[in-house]
């Protein structure tokens, strides 16, 4: 190999290790970006799940031992205890890990104007 095309290589990886490093700085960024939204969310999500059991502590607790339910609120709690939603928001799919829903105790429970 003469030296022309040994400074010729060395020239060509020298713009592929900027080439490269420029990647890498792009990727560094993005990483940035992503752990940052990451950080934002897993804040709001606490925060969420704050408010939500603020909500829960503020609906009026399952009767024990009555039945003051009309027979269609009995049936939406027959139906919301075998896993389901009863709320208008995701009436009819499944509770993921029979988590409670403020939504569907607030059906059930909450106090209702007659009209």
């Amino acid at each position: 190999m003469d030296k022309r095309d040994l400074y010729d290589s060395f020239g060509g990886m020298e713009q592929q290790m900027r080439q490269m490093l420029d990647k890498m700085a792009k990727l560094r960024a993005d990483m940035t970006t992503v752990l940052e939204k990451n950080a934002e969310l897993v804040i709001e999500n606490e925060r969420l799940r704050e408010h939500m059991v603020e909500l829960e502590n503020e609906l009026p607790k399952k009767p024990v031992g009555t039945t003051t339910l009309s027979k269609s609120r009995q049936n939406l709690e027959k139906l919301y205890d075998e896993g389901f939603h009863v709320c208008n928001q995701f009436y009819g799919k499944r509770r993921d890990d029979d988590e409670s829903c403020v939504f569907c105790l607030e059906v059930i429970y909450g106090e209702r104007e007659r009209a």
